[in-house]
């Protein structure tokens, strides 16, 4: 989150002398971490200019550039009019223009660029005249900014302005902004109002919420607004996908209106382009108060607002030019509960886009679901500003403020009039309570907080305080704010007082380890097996425990067969890979054709990691909240989905176990080599095993595979050549040898043998 110190200024008392690292220094006192710092993207002389000639010169390749002469006082220290070379045509003879002299320095893409003297067009070109892109003020590229139109609202200043006069703080290139990383629990601060917030936490500056003034001007709800209506048929999780929907509109605007200057500095300075004088309101109104707002164009709609789900089969044209396939899950915006006009809380429909013949606009500021909203998101691959917000929680108070604000600024830059008809539907959130034992806070942090102190800060971030007794004592019934849903337990509380209190008033205090037994019998026993292994040349790996069906079938398994033995992810890390390992060496050849691909082709792998051996079908285990001992039966029922997980050990071998050289011919890994470092292994943990014959054990070759067990005839595993059609389908080196031990069974069997 981008934030411009001027616009910070605004809603919270920064000292004027403070500099974007000094405010950046006090924000993460309250855990909010600086990314970068931003200022103008020019040094240097950028001065005002009055042009004086413009001669048009046509080239032979078509293009005609402008000869011009520019008034620029003492700043060039001649005081001589300046010769540049300038390929816009949207200034006249007599306009003021900033000015880059010989010596400035832009901030471009690629890097610092500086501005010398140079021939071009058959002059001398002494310095530029610059555009809104050249000085990081805009996108517009091919038009030069004219002061003397940018300020001509403001007659004094112009009077003012002479050539050679600094264009820096004119044009606000001083101004600082600082960019901080807003953590995902934290919604409340993707907004100025939030930083504003959080600075006074941190500081005790004043905080002057603007959302206090707005929502006194903002008429309450009628009967003849906007009409709305929330049809959520198949909520997630038993919460409906809109909880708030406020609508108001804006009738006989020109849209081509140019935004204010000042607030096209502010958009840019947070890291947004502007566009329009709608799209930059409804920016503008995100960024400094956190609620995202949605502008349509009413001549396009057909019938009142219907917010549902979205049907089987539907489809929708988004703003990017992209017909998308929708989602039963996807909450959609629609004109009479048909035609899907947007995406909530995503991306609008092309159907509602607001255009240059728009008059009447209607203004969206809602509250929707935060899981619905991610998801589709996610879904669409459509990250946007507003599903930021949205999925991390908006201030379900706020919609009304922020439409309020919305159309303040249409109305005063657009013209037009407001509806005197308000939308506001939904049904409230449920208020959320929390119990806080007062000596609670001091067990949970180890700092002694007293109860003035708990109860100043809990009001301090907005909580509603009252007393409570409890059966220890006297304790406190907290309300948190409506802008910080992430607090929902006692927990929660407490990182707050923490958090405000300050971070470096919590000791730092080292544990003292409990005495024990130190390393249990599997620790140990697996630390020998892998320096077993490691001194006989193999290298240990890790590799990610995820799988597909298609490395089933290369490992000569029946897909069906092997799905029946593993776990399907819910969210998988990728769509590819949904379920779990059922063999160590399934995962361990991405290692080996990794090694094989950058030239290593003597390679020995050892891994020991866990593998899924489901039995019978697959359970869902039950879930309860965060801070919440689960009971016994809940317990019991979570350790039941659980499935079995034993530990296996991995080896895999390619290429030439003895080296060839000046001495003579190497000698490849072969099938022996195997079962020579399985046989190790379990002689290592002292158990006694014997080796026999297997045929038909996939992905073993036939004949060349060998069946581990122990003395009292368990399997213990199986080692050998790998089959000729797997090592073709994963790719891996003709005649690579492997073995894979269930090193659970190894473990308690030398665990039996020691006692």
């Amino acid at each position: 989150m981008r934030v411009p110190l001027d616009w910070l200024r605004e809603y919270v008392d920064v000292p004027a002398a403070a500099t974007a690292e000094q405010v950046a220094a006090d924000l993460v006192r309250v855990g909010l971490e600086e990314e970068a710092f931003h200022t103008g993207g020019v040094t240097g002389p950028l001065v005002v200019g009055r042009v004086l000639t413009i001669e048009k010169e046509p080239q032979k390749n078509g293009k005609v550039i402008n000869w011009c002469t520019v008034d620029v006082g003492d700043a060039n220290g001649t005081g001589e009019p300046q010769g540049i070379v300038c390929g816009a045509h949207n200034f006249e003879v007599g306009d003021l223009v900033p000015v880059i002299l010989p010596g400035g320095v832009l901030t471009t893409p690629s890097g610092p660029m500086e501005v010398s003297a140079r021939k071009t067009y058959g002059h001398v070109s002494a310095g530029m005249i610059t555009s809104e892109l050249e000085l990081g003020l805009g996108e517009d590229h091919d038009g030069i900014i004219v002061l003397t139109r940018r300020f001509a609202d403001d007659p004094g200043l112009l009077a003012r302005l002479e050539p050679g006069a600094d264009a820096i703080p004119l044009l606000g290139l001083h101004r600082e902004t600082v960019e901080v990383n807003v953590t995902p629990d934290r919604g409340y601060c993707f907004s100025i109002r939030g930083i504003a917030r959080e600075y006074g936490h941190s500081t005790g500056a004043a905080f002057t919420d603007p959302v206090t003034a707005l929502a006194e001007a903002a008429p309450a709800a009628t009967d003849d607004g906007y009409e709305v209506r929330l049809e959520d048929e198949a909520p997630i999780n038993g919460r409906p996908g809109c909880t708030r929907y406020v609508a108001r509109v804006v009738r006989g605007i020109d849209v081509t209106a140019p935004s204010p200057t000042w607030m096209k500095q502010r958009l840019t300075e947070a890291g947004m382009r502007p566009i329009s004088l709608p799209v930059d309101v409804t920016n503008y109104v995100m960024l400094g108060l956190g609620q995202p707002l949605h502008a349509f164009d009413v001549g396009t709609l057909d019938g009142p607002v219907v917010v549902r789900r979205a049907r089987e089969g539907e489809r929708m044209l988004t703003l990017d030019g992209q017909d998308r396939a929708l989602s039963t899950e996807d909450l959609l915006i629609t004109d009479s509960g048909a035609r899907p006009i947007a995406i909530a809380g995503v991306m609008g429909g092309q159907d509602t886009e607001i255009s240059d013949a728009t008059t009447d606009v209607l203004i969206e500021s809602a509250t929707f679901e935060p899981v619905t909203i991610a998801r589709s998101a996610r879904r669409h691959r459509l990250p946007s500003e507003a599903s930021k917000r949205f999925e991390r929680g908006v201030d379900p108070e706020l919609a009304p403020a922020a439409a309020e604000l919305a159309v303040q600024l249409l109305v005063q830059y657009g013209g037009g009039t407001v509806d005197a008809g308000v939308t506001d539907v939904g049904r409230p959130r449920p208020v959320v309570t929390i119990d806080l034992d007062l000596e609670y806070p001091s067990r949970f942090i180890g700092v002694d907080y007293d109860r003035e102190t708990v109860v100043r800060v809990l009001t301090e971030i907005g909580c509603l305080v009252e007393e409570l007794a409890t059966t220890s004592g006297t304790g406190l019934r907290v309300t948190p704010p409506s802008w910080r849903p992430d607090l929902t337990s006692a927990p929660d509380l407490v990182e707050e007082i923490a958090r405000i209190d300050g971070y470096d008033k919590i000791p730092s205090v080292l544990p003292t380890p409990p005495s024990g037994s130190g390393l249990t019998h599997s620790q140990r026993a697996r630390r020998i097996v892998a320096e077993v292994l490691a001194g006989q040349g193999l290298t240990e790996v890790w590799s990610a425990p995820f799988v597909g069906d298609d490395r089933h079938v290369a490992l000569g398994w029946t897909a069906e067969d092997a799905r029946a033995r593993t776990v399907r992810l819910v969210n998988p890390l990728s769509d590819e890979q949904p379920l779990m390992r059922i063999s160590v060496i399934s995962t361990m050849v991405d290692a080996l054709v990794r090694n094989v691909a950058r030239g290593t082709k003597d390679v020995g792998l050892f891994e020991i990691g866990l593998v899924t051996a489901l039995e019978g079908e697959q359970q869902v285990a039950p879930t309860e909240r965060v801070g919440v001992h689960p009971a016994p039966e809940v317990l019991e029922s979570i350790h039941a989905a659980i499935p079995p997980q034993p530990r296996h050990l991995g080896m895999l071998l390619a290429g030439e176990v003895e080296r060839s050289g000046w001495w003579g011919a190497g000698r490849k890994a072969e099938a022996a080599d195997a079962i020579s470092l399985a046989s190790s292994v379990a002689e290592a943990l002292g158990v006694p095993v014997t080796t026999t014959s297997a045929d038909g054990v996939m992905p073993f070759h036939p004949g060349r595979c060998a069946a581990i067990h122990l003395e009292t005839g368990e399997l213990v595993g199986h080692a050998g050549e790998l089959h000729p059609k797997v090592v073709q389908a994963l790719g891996v080196p003709a005649r690579t040898v492997a073995a894979e031990l269930d090193l659970d069974v190894l473990i308690a069997a030398a665990d039996r043998t020691v006692r």
